[in-house]
């Protein structure tokens, strides 16, 4: 039974002893009281168990209590404190915690929060974190043992309870979710990081998990019932199995499609009838190469959990659920708080490419439609480079049609938000060469009068890259001389202006003169494809 008092969550468990006479001082903590017992009554007397013997086995109760109160909060700010939905619940962070307790006996508990995210950043999973040997005993119930079940082999980040039987309570953590988890420890490491250097405050630590700013791809899982109280129980049965879908997914992708759940739930309040919906980003595994055209079709996957779904034994008409697709700037307004602002991509080229970058690192890479077009133009010979530019733009079209135009672009993601696939498209920019890196910094500020496409890259270097050499380009090489002649202009025309012709700092000016006019010259990379010039999205 499930229930609050006095606005506290209360888990009430019924426990059926061997005893005639139940005393007033029952010590539940003995061996004895498992005597003759049903496997239920000792889950039901396991809880009360494991938590007296945590408070025995630290060295400091009042650090520990303080320290798990600090860490419990940190969780549900960054979106990991849910054991039902494939995280950690009250009792995995209490035995985390004990564990640094005892690792650091001596230590304030504002010592025991950054030693618990240096501890588990480099904890070896799955390699299991025990408070004490594990006990056995001659009663015969199941423990964990990875020697002798082969189940128990199988789980990702074990966590054992102290006391007899001994089970790992962190069962329900998958693959996605742990890979989650580790990347918060690694957050909250880093911070504390910065605040044992006065770098940073502790508010920095405890700040709100940007959910919906962290992936492209969500699946949105909506659930209906008639009224408040069968959607009470209708949203308790799918919260229960939305882990088997992030399970199932891993499963039928081999590992390749990543489900980050979120354990938070949101109402739309337009709806008439009762309505909550919970959210589940969707990312490519990382380090793994996609052939060009795969795709994920999760599809048949969605299909079976709702099938699952509706065998609930308590359905009752007016309980519905829809599973559906979402991107980004698709998300639901009523998932977000007052007053927030969706941000906006910002124009700055520095900006952009740190889009682009965590763009990439979450298995999607895509560029926008502003930074193919815009281009800073030179107010000198503006008019002699109309040709030039209109063979330039004809040559720099991406390999890939889907990322021609924005309007192309369009039209691929009105075709898929009704769909529920995944697909990743390798083609383009994504294979970069290795002269990449001499690519201006700053794409936004090349010169539409500077060069071609058959100026920069050879033609062994556009067929290697399968990219078209144009053949009606008027400028077919790049006149060397001119721009060092441009170069020249320029910083004498500044240095004049500015009278600086004897001062210590020209030739810092020259330089820094010289590379800003290098800069409009040199925005095409090795490969002929301009800077920027990314596959597709990953497409869902």
């Amino acid at each position: 039974m499930k229930f609050k008092f006095h606005g506290i969550s209360i888990d009430l468990l019924y426990a059926s002893v061997s005893l005639l006479v139940v005393p007033a001082d029952l010590d539940i903590s003995q061996g004895s009281v498992l005597y003759e017992v049903d496997e239920a009554t000792v889950r039901s007397l396991n809880g009360c168990r494991v938590a007296d013997q945590i408070l025995r086995l630290v060295p400091n109760i009042e650090n520990f209590r303080t320290a798990l109160r600090c860490l419990k909060y940190w969780a549900k700010r960054r979106g990991v404190y849910s054991n039902v939905t494939g995280f950690l619940g009250g009792v995995n962070w209490a035995l985390l915690v004990a564990r640094v307790c005892q690792l650091y006996p001596n230590a304030v508990p504002s010592m025991l929060v950054s030693r618990f995210f240096r501890v588990f950043t480099q904890w070896r999973w799955p390699n299991p974190v025990m408070l004490c040997s594990i006990e056995e005993d001659e009663l015969g119930f199941p423990i964990w043992d990875p020697r002798k079940n082969p189940r128990d082999k199988c789980h990702h980040m074990p966590i054992i309870t102290p006391a007899y039987p001994c089970m790992n309570s962190s069962y329900n953590v998958s693959t996605s979710t742990l890979r989650v988890m580790m990347e918060q420890f690694q957050f909250g490491n880093k911070v504390c990081q910065e605040i044992e250097m006065n770098k940073a405050s502790w508010s920095a630590l405890f700040e709100q998990f940007q959910f919906f700013e962290a992936y492209k791809n969500y699946l949105q899982v909506d659930i209906i019932a008639e009224d408040d109280e069968d959607l009470r129980l209708w949203k308790g049965w799918v919260e229960s199995r939305l882990r088997q879908l992030t399970l199932k997914i891993e499963r039928d992708t081999y590992g390749m499609l990543q489900c980050h759940p979120y354990p938070h739930e949101y109402a739309d309040p337009s709806r008439q009838c009762a309505h909550c919906a919970f959210f589940m980003g969707l990312s490519r595994k990382e380090g793994v190469k996609i052939q060009e055209g795969q795709q994920f079709d999760i599809r048949g996957t969605v299909d079976e959990f709702r099938h699952e779904i509706n065998l609930y034994m308590f359905w009752k008409p007016g309980m519905e659920l829809a599973v559906s697709h979402v991107r980004r700037k698709q998300i639901p307004a009523y998932v977000f708080p007052e007053g927030y602002k969706r941000p906006r991509p910002s124009r700055h080229v520095n900006h952009q490419q740190q889009s682009n970058k965590n763009d990439t690192e979450d298995g999607t890479a895509t560029r926008s439609p502003d930074s193919q077009l815009k281009r800073k133009h030179d107010s000198a010979g503006t008019d002699d480079a109309e040709p030039v530019r209109s063979a330039k733009r004809s040559s720099v079209s991406p390999v890939n049609p889907k990322t021609s135009s924005p309007q192309s672009r369009n039209v691929d993601e009105n075709t898929c938000n009704g769909q529920i696939k995944s697909s990743s498209d390798a083609s383009g920019g994504s294979q970069a060469s290795p002269h990449a890196s001499e690519r201006s910094p700053d794409p936004a500020a090349s010169s539409p009068s500077c060069t071609t496409m058959g100026a920069v890259c050879s033609g062994d270097a556009t067929s290697k890259h399968g990219i078209p050499l144009v053949k009606d380009c008027t400028t077919p090489t790049v006149a060397v001389c001119t721009t060092l002649k441009r170069v020249a202009e320029k910083v004498v025309s500044e240095l004049v202006v500015s009278e600086r012709l004897g001062s210590t700092n020209s030739a810092e000016l020259l330089e820094s003169m010289e590379k800003d006019v290098l800069a409009e010259n040199v925005h095409f990379g090795g490969n002929g494809v301009a800077q920027g010039g990314l596959p597709e999205e990953l497409e869902v």
